[in-house]
């Protein structure tokens, strides 16, 4: 009885393979084994021995393998995401710890400077100096020239008037306490004498109001429109006294001054008229307050003030042309 019961124990032994574990996965040592093709997702594996283990075209998603001893292991076009490896031992490299990368995002593409080449590079940032330096040394020298007298202007006053006169001019009317707050309207007549002898007098021409129209509506007015009539008659107001007289060579310099725009914006406007030469000019200023605002308390009168210069003669200006005029109409009269 003995032996009868024992023999189906031992023919158990030799026909049939060992059965799977307590858990029902497989041995958790495994001697000489080749697995191929095999695909594991979401895997989770503690205390594996693999022993000469030879894995070919391996998919591994998602592994976390933890105190693994791997020895003699070959993978070929193993795919591995997100996997974790402590304390693992794989043939040359033992006790490797291997984190895997986050993938890394592509470089966005330059723009701007650092998008060109090297050559032009090095010429935007040459121009780039040129520019701050011509920068730097221009508010260097209007600075010099709103600025108090000082050794720097004393010295070099030349070359700061030289580059700030005339279009770069500054001064503190603006921010005053009290800044100009009047409308001055400059006008001028002519004495014209006609080709039969005669002399007319002509109507006031208003030479700030053709300025105003020719600087309205005008994206980039001149220089001459803007300022020429406007500083010539602050020079001459400067340099002459109450009763019109001039206060040095500065104040015959600027009645010069004057003369010669009468004459160009009358030669402009056909004053003389055909065969006329003008003789003399006159000057008159019209200066009205400009109107406060409601606000303030401040009580201006709003009648305008008149200023009236002398006549001038304009001979030495017209160079003869009034004998030329007067010759051609003599010649004239005789052949009829």
């Amino acid at each position: 009885m003995d032996a009868y019961d024992k023999e189906p124990a031992a023919g158990q032994g030799q026909g049939q393979a060992p059965g799977p574990g307590p858990g029902g996965g497989a041995d958790p040592e495994e001697t000489g084994a080749t697995e191929t093709g095999r695909t594991e997702t979401g895997a989770t594996e503690t205390g594996r021995t693999l022993i000469g283990a030879t894995e070919t075209g391996r998919t591994v998603t998602g592994r976390t393998v933890t105190g693994a001893t791997e020895t003699g292991r070959t993978e070929t076009g193993a795919t591995e995401t997100g996997r974790t490896v402590t304390g693992a031992t794989d043939g040359s490299a033992a006790g490797e710890t291997v984190v895997a990368a986050p993938p890394t995002a592509s470089p966005e593409p330059r723009t701007g400077v650092a998008a060109l080449s090297p050559r032009y590079q090095i010429g935007a940032v040459v121009a780039l100096a040129v520019v701050a330096v011509a920068v730097c040394a221009h508010l260097g020298l209007v600075f010099l020239h709103v600025a108090p007298s000082n050794t720097l202007t004393k010295q070099h006053g030349a070359v700061v008037d030289e580059w700030v006169f005339p279009e770069f001019e500054q001064n503190w009317k603006l921010f005053a306490p009290n800044p100009l707050q009047q409308n001055v309207s400059v006008q001028v007549r002519a004495e014209v004498g006609t080709a039969d002898g005669g002399i007319r007098t002509t109507g006031w021409y208003d030479l700030s109001a053709e300025d105003g129209r020719a600087i309205a509506g005008n994206p980039l007015p001149s220089h001459t429109q803007q300022n020429e009539l406007r500083r010539a008659w602050d020079f001459f107001v400067a340099t002459h006294d109450s009763e019109d007289r001039p206060v040095g060579l500065r104040g015959s310099l600027s009645e010069t001054y004057l003369r010669r725009i009468a004459l160009l914006r009358l030669d402009r406007n056909d004053a003389a008229g055909p065969g006329g030469v003008v003789e003399r000019v006159q000057y008159r200023s019209r200066t009205t307050s400009v109107a406060p605002p409601s606000w303030s308390g401040e009580k201006v009168s709003g009648r305008p003030t008149v200023r009236e210069l002398p006549w001038w003669s304009v001979v030495a200006e017209t160079g003869g042309a009034r004998t030329e005029a007067a010759g051609a109409a003599g010649r004239e009269g005789g052949a009829a």
